[in-house]
């Protein structure tokens, strides 16, 4: 762990030149993305003679900026590598060197973030500009969760992308694994469409998935419709979340590498 640690600035190094050689990639990326604003519009279309629950024009405006500005923040693809790198037996070489293949992920993920920040940053210039000042909050405490609602929303979406690519040691292809959980994320996470106009049932169930904390607790935070209470006890769970991730990753890597046998590469 140690070694890992030392070792981290370099892979963020190294994880950042990888992003801006590979520029073009990384910016189809981003605009991949932008799925939030195409809802953002079809919503107020929707909400023009009449609010739709507690959301008006506004209000789906306020959601959706801030939702996609969440969404570049946390944007994780690790599955995908890792699911490539077990076919392809490319992961032999990772498991090789002496530092743990999900550090070299996650620094190439996190190493990222300054390239997303020229996308992020004009977003919020065009947030503060747009929104009206009762539209986002001004609480310091509220904000400060935020903060770590997106930390930990990064944290449980690298987790869960890492384990469904580790389901690549023990199943012949997780791709299939890997769509239907976007298409959970899509629906359950706010990603399309804001949590509370679902019905009251389905709200109960999805507080017992990981998806709200993915993307919708966050924005809650920040449009304001939590009090310091509720989100604090929300950003507890999502630490629960981060935790329950971690050994089910944990679990799937180390069986998974103990049966694991490169083809190829």
């Amino acid at each position: 762990m140690s070694r890992a640690i030392r070792a981290y600035p370099t892979l963020l190094r190294v994880g950042f030149a990888d992003a801006v050689a590979y520029r073009v990639e990384f910016l189809i990326w981003i605009l991949t993305t932008n799925m939030p604003l195409v809802m953002l519009a079809m919503m107020r279309a929707v909400a023009r003679d009449a609010p739709i629950g507690n959301f008006g024009q506004a209000e789906f405006t306020a959601y959706y900026l801030v939702g996609l500005l969440v969404r570049l923040l946390t944007g994780v693809w690790v599955g995908y590598e890792l699911i490539n790198d077990i076919r392809q037996g490319t992961i032999a070489m990772r498991l090789l060197r002496p530092i743990h293949p999900l550090f070299a992920y996650s620094a190439e993920n996190v190493a990222a973030l300054p390239l997303r920040g020229l996308v992020t940053l004009p977003l919020v210039g065009v947030i503060l500009l747009v929104l009206q000042p009762g539209q986002l909050t001004h609480d310091p405490a509220l904000i400060a969760i935020f903060v770590l609602g997106v930390a930990l929303a990064w944290a449980i979406t690298f987790l869960i992308q890492a384990s469904i690519g580790a389901l690549g040691f023990h199943i012949e292809s997780s791709y299939s694994v890997s769509e239907l959980y976007f298409g959970l994320f899509s629906v359950f996470s706010g990603y399309l469409i804001p949590l509370e106009l679902f019905p009251h049932w389905v709200q109960r169930v999805n507080a017992w998935l990981p998806f709200r904390f993915q993307m919708g607790f966050p924005v809650e935070v920040m449009i304001g419709h939590l009090s310091r209470e509720q989100a604090l006890r929300e950003l507890g769970t999502s630490a629960a979340w981060v935790a329950a991730f971690f050994v089910i990753l944990n679990l799937l890597w180390r069986t998974g590498v103990k049966r694991y046998q490169a083809y190829g590469g």
